[in-house]
This record gives structure tokens, sequence and C-alpha cells, in this order.
């Protein structure tokens, strides 16, 4: 009778194994990219992912100044932040945000694609984003993952 009761095994910070990878961002598409980058920020890709457990890797994004976007985003999509104060409400295009802080083109899309809650906050401190081709994460021995 034991060899019929199965139990279901649950991933915790003890078993976690994880990854460093660099993704880089020359003309890669933002959000088939980005959605891939949450995934594995999840660790979506792995046999033992569990939904209340951070069993995620670390993801380094070079080259995020080089992605592209499809249609008319680049001139037609806007980003928005608010300062709090009445009338502190500023817009900007995806081709100015691009020019001034490409960075953030990354992380506001990848933020998106994660869970709103702490666990969530505490994946998103797993990706950096880089808008050149040097990382300060050499230590780590990062592999290089093809999209």
């Amino acid at each position: 009778m034991s060899k019929l009761h199965f139990t279901t095994k649950h991933a915790n910070a003890a078993t976690v194994q994880r990854n460093w990878y660099v993704v880089d961002g020359t003309n890669q598409t933002v959000g088939r990219m980005c959605a891939r980058i949450a995934a594995i920020l999840r660790g979506k890709n792995k046999a033992y992912y569990t939904p209340h457990v951070d069993t995620g890797d670390y993801i380094i994004v070079i080259n995020c100044d080089k992605v592209k976007l499809t249609g008319n985003k680049m001139d037609e999509k806007l980003y928005d932040r608010y300062s709090g104060y009445p009338g502190g409400r500023k817009e900007e295009t995806a081709k100015d945000l691009l020019k001034r802080r490409p960075e953030v083109l990354i992380e506001r899309a990848v933020k998106g694609m994660l869970p709103k809650n702490r666990l969530g906050r505490q994946m998103y401190k797993k990706l950096f984003v880089y808008a050149g081709v040097q990382h300060p994460h050499t230590a780590q021995q990062p592999k290089e993952l093809k999209f």
C-alpha cells in the first residue's frame, strides 16, 4: 500500500540552486524578452518550481539601449510617473525614455510581469540591467542565455 502513496516535493530556501544568466538585448523585442526574463526570475524554468517560494535565478541584461519595439510603440507608447503633488504627473514617450534611461524600459516591463506582493519584490531584486556591454558581476561566472 505504501507504493501507491506519493508526496509532492516542495522547494524551500535550502534546496534552491541559483544560477546567473546574461541576456543580450541587442535587436530583441522588449515584451518577448521581458516575458522570458520574468519566467526565469520566478523559477518557472525549473522542475521544482513552487509558487510560494522564490526559486528563480539571477539575470543580467546588457545592451538594453539596443532593444526594439514593434509597430508605432516607439512614438506612441507613453510612460508616466507621478510625484504625489497636484499637477505632478509627467509623461514621456518610449523613444525619449530609451534615450534618457534605457534601463528603466526593461525594469518596468519585467516588474509588471512579476507578482504584486513581497515575493514579487524579492524576485525583482535579482534583475540587473545595464545599457552597455560591461557589468560588474564577472565574479559569479554568468552563463549566456539566448532567446
